[in-house]
């Protein structure tokens, strides 16, 4: 469904936020995020000088390697572009991620530990996609088999719990416990009734987040 016709406008700034998630040949997997903002004019940059339309004014991203577990084991950054000179001063800080666990709590512990003066706005962004795509890159059972393919002697004996509660569950309104989608993917953490009959079950056959 496309937006309403816009009223009369001028494209003043674009944000491209791109996250990619690989599994690697030693079981572990990489999470990567990159955000770029652009502007649709020249600036006037007291560090950079002019910048023509279309020039980076941010280009940084983060990568975190992390387990089977979702525990963070490695931690990269990149910045190419940036508008300050002492921007890059803070990529030491995300050492800090080192040992988190990605799951409940996630996001006020990244603030705990970058937030304010201790990170960089843009890249603290970037935690939150990182977490939802870490496990939109390893919860279908097609990339599970991958993994035991590719690392037996990691992912053999690691099957996954069906009590454990989804990811996905209580997010939002259409995994709401008591939806005929949690009903469908998740029938152990269904909270409501039976549905009545009519309801389309093949579009929520295989349906993800």
């Amino acid at each position: 469904m496309a937006f309403p016709p816009p009223a009369p406008r001028t494209h003043l700034h674009n944000r491209a936020i791109n996250c990619e998630g690989y599994l690697r040949d030693d079981g572990m997997w990489d999470i990567e995020a990159m955000i770029v903002d652009t502007k649709t004019y020249v600036v006037d940059n007291r560090w950079r000088g002019l910048l023509d339309p279309g020039i980076p004014i941010h280009n940084m991203g983060l990568r975190l390697t992390i387990d089977h577990n979702f525990v963070v084991h490695a931690v990269a950054t990149t910045m190419d572009d940036q508008p300050h000179q002492v921007c890059h001063e803070v990529l030491d800080n995300y050492q800090r991620l080192i040992g988190l666990r990605i799951g409940p709590g996630w996001n006020r512990k990244v603030k705990e530990l970058l937030g304010g003066i201790k990170g960089c706005t843009h890249l603290v962004e970037l935690l939150g996609p990182i977490a939802t795509v870490a496990f939109q890159t390893t919860a279908s059972p097609v990339v599970r088999e991958m993994a035991r393919e590719k690392c037996p002697e990691v992912y053999a004996d690691i099957e996954p719990d069906p009590t454990q509660k989804p990811f996905v569950l209580n997010s939002c309104h259409t995994w709401r416990s008591d939806s005929p989608a949690v009903e469908e993917v998740y029938p152990l953490h269904f909270t409501g009734g039976r549905h009545k009959p009519g309801v389309d079950k093949e579009e929520l056959t295989g349906t993800e987040n």
